[in-house]
């Protein structure tokens, strides 16, 4: 199940009934992007899931998001055979000043990271990515073959020194322990990108493992899932979830939207969020723990039965 697929229709359905008063470009929340320095809107528009709508409805998602004042755009080289970044690339272009750009590659040797990061470059139209990271880094050889002679590491501080990328990160959303590994082979990522959400502390969890040490080593801390890929809306509404998330020590969550009304929804809810307090992060995990496990989070790491879980849809 996918959260804009269950939800969007609905949520789009009732906006057009009794649509909130207009938000304008300016009206977003945000935050200070960790040791980047960059002031990013809490609530960013990711590109994972363009390939459940034509292309062109994909532009209008992205243009109306810029409308609305959102200038953290999440998208990785394999979203969509490259098609994701391209639809960046027919509308972002006009905005590149105005917008922060992140995209991701699955290369884990030089050669290979290189060879994204030019194809990534072309797809966006611009000389230059805000973030570049290494993408979905999943189990210990992932990092062995990042950090080995001729990895993927050296396209990364080479994209850097040479101005095609400004910040450099990493993803994952497998193993907690796996990012932990990442995080004290190397000192000098700039941001990580990892799922948060309030079942999340019940199960393998990055918010109890890994989100202390990127907040003091002053990471710019990215969360997806928040939705648990609309799982969790089981059990939680869409408010409840951002505002859990939005809650914990990180600067911007991406999301999905896949459609004009799916972005202003989020907008909106972004808008209107206030911190929750201990108590109410406290209840929420209390309910998010009857329904945590690796059927609820099928990408992370399966421990309670041989074999290993197949995920669907393999954005971050």
């Amino acid at each position: 199940m996918k959260r804009r697929v269950f939800v969007g229709g609905v949520l789009a359905g009732l906006g057009a009934a009794r649509r909130a008063p207009a938000v304008k470009a300016g009206d977003i929340p945000t935050r200070v992007f960790g040791k980047t320095g960059q002031k990013l809107t809490i609530v960013g528009q990711a590109a994972g899931r363009f390939p459940l709508i034509r292309f062109e409805e994909a532009a209008a998602v992205v243009r109306r998001a810029v409308e609305l004042g959102v200038n953290y755009f999440d998208n990785a080289r394999v979203y969509w055979d490259g098609r994701a970044e391209e639809v960046y690339g027919a509308v972002l272009p006009a905005f590149r000043k105005q917008v922060f750009i992140t995209t991701k590659s699955l290369g884990r040797t030089r050669k290979e990271a290189e060879q994204d990061l030019d194809a990534s470059l072309r797809a966006l139209k611009t000389d230059y990515i805000d973030l570049w990271q290494i993408h979905s880094v999943s189990e210990r050889e992932d990092v062995e073959k990042i950090f080995a002679p001729g990895g993927a590491i050296e396209a990364f501080e080479a994209a850097k020194k040479a101005g095609k990328c400004r910040f450099i990160g990493f993803t994952g959303h497998r193993d907690p322990d796996v990012l932990l590994e990442m995080l004290k082979r190397y000192d000098r990522f700039d941001t990580i990108l990892m799922p948060l959400h309030a079942a999340d502390p019940s199960y393998l969890s990055f918010e109890e493992k890994v989100l202390p040490e990127a907040v003091k080593q002053g990471l710019g801390i990215q969360a997806m899932k928040s939705l648990a890929n609309a799982k969790l809306l089981q059990s939680f509404s869409v408010r409840q979830c951002l505002d859990y998330v939005l809650s914990l020590p990180i600067h911007c969550v991406t999301l999905g939207a896949n459609t004009v009304g799916q972005i202003e929804d989020d907008v909106r809810l972004a808008c209107e969020f206030r911190p929750l307090g201990a108590e109410q992060m406290a209840e929420l995990r209390q309910r998010g723990k009857l329904i945590a496990g690796p059927q609820l989070e099928d990408w992370k790491r399966n421990i309670e039965r041989a074999g290993e879980p197949v995920s669907r849809y393999q954005g971050g």
